[in-house]
């Protein structure tokens, strides 16, 4: 029994816990394109660095409010920063739609017309991140590290097994669900939310009922830029900050919403866990896992691991192509807020 329970902590520690946060991380940047594209009717590629660049500002608060002493006791100071870089991500993205997106609207250019726009964007907001931050490896989380460290569980329980559970990721789980439930009850409730669903249902009755078109798509446009600044933030504070990292993020967040459904929000939370657990899944070595289940001398010599680690983006990629041939509309389906 105790070895039983020892492979289910291994388990908890190693493939549930950190796929549950990391969902949580690609569910909350899988929303914010698939509402994009639900009401503008493209892919941003932009959207990775859109949360670089809301990342970037709250390192900076971060280490501006450290420097003045503040902090948030157990929890990151980082929390306190959050709310100015989601308004220094709102002003990025309103600047960019003005410039960019809205000439596009006006001479009503075809969906791969603002993609290849976002392509664009996409490396200037990359260069300028960059640019101002560097290039290498950011660490800004301070607070408790660990609700629970595996010595401490060790002790507790008497296992061999200790479960780590860090604060980032229940900070991500928590604030996810609080997320997640706040758009869905402005969408189904507020006047602004059934003003965006009905534009993304059918743009010209829309209209015909007295929609503004600039108003739906400027109200997308912050919902998108709090989203990436929440997700970018969440996924920095739980596995540091590299620019380029989320230049690379952009694969696995466009496969969580094409997976769910793109442009159905209740899809891309469901395709952001299909993935996660996936990828974490396939590059898992379970040596010591099966180790707990069969007799000493059937223990396996290799690590047990389908794929390395260095290939976990390759499954995100294997999943998009497959759901594009087998199911292009998704889990749910797609098109629709």
């Amino acid at each position: 029994m105790e070895d039983i329970l020892n492979s289910f902590v291994l388990l908890m520690n190693f493939v549930i816990i950190p796929a549950t946060a990391y969902g949580s991380q690609l569910a909350l940047g899988a929303l914010g394109v698939t509402l994009v594209y639900g009401i503008l009717r493209f892919s941003n590629f932009a959207h990775g660095d859109t949360m670089a660049f809301g990342t970037m500002i709250t390192i900076l608060v971060t280490w501006w409010l450290q420097s003045k002493g503040v902090s948030f006791g157990v929890l990151p100071t980082a929390l306190l920063a959050v709310p100015f870089a989601v308004v220094a991500t709102m002003a990025l993205v309103w600047v960019t739609d003005k410039w960019v997106y809205r000439y596009h609207r006006k001479m009503r250019a075809p969906p791969v017309v603002f993609l290849i726009s976002s392509i664009g964007v996409m490396f200037i907001m990359n260069g300028l991140v960059r640019f101002i931050i560097g290039t290498g490896d950011q660490r800004f989380g301070d607070g408790s590290r660990f609700i629970i460290g595996a010595l401490e569980f060790r002790e507790l329980t008497g296992l061999a097994e200790g479960l780590a559970f860090k604060t980032s990721q229940a900070l991500t789980i928590v604030t996810a669900v609080i997320v997640v439930a706040a758009l869905f009850w402005f969408l189904e409730r507020t006047r602004a939310g059934k003003s965006m669903r009905a534009f993304s249902d059918n743009e010209d009755l829309a209209l015909l009922s007295g929609i503004n078109p600039e108003r739906v798509v400027m109200i997308t446009w912050m919902i998108s830029a709090t989203l990436a600044t929440i997700a970018g933030v969440l996924y920095g504070l739980d596995k540091g900050f590299k620019p380029f990292t989320y230049m690379q993020l952009l694969l696995p967040i466009f496969a969580s919403a094409i997976v769910g459904g793109l442009g159905n929000p209740l899809g891309a939370i469901a395709g952001g866990f299909v993935i996660a657990f996936s990828e974490v899944t396939v590059t898992y070595a379970y040596k010591k896992f099966i180790t707990y289940w069969v007799p000493e001398s059937w223990a396996p010599d290799g690590l047990v691991q389908l794929l390395s680690t260095d290939y976990k983006f390759a499954v995100s990629f294997v999943i998009l192509v497959l759901v594009l041939l087998l199911r292009p509309t998704g889990i749910f389906a797609g098109k629709s807020v």
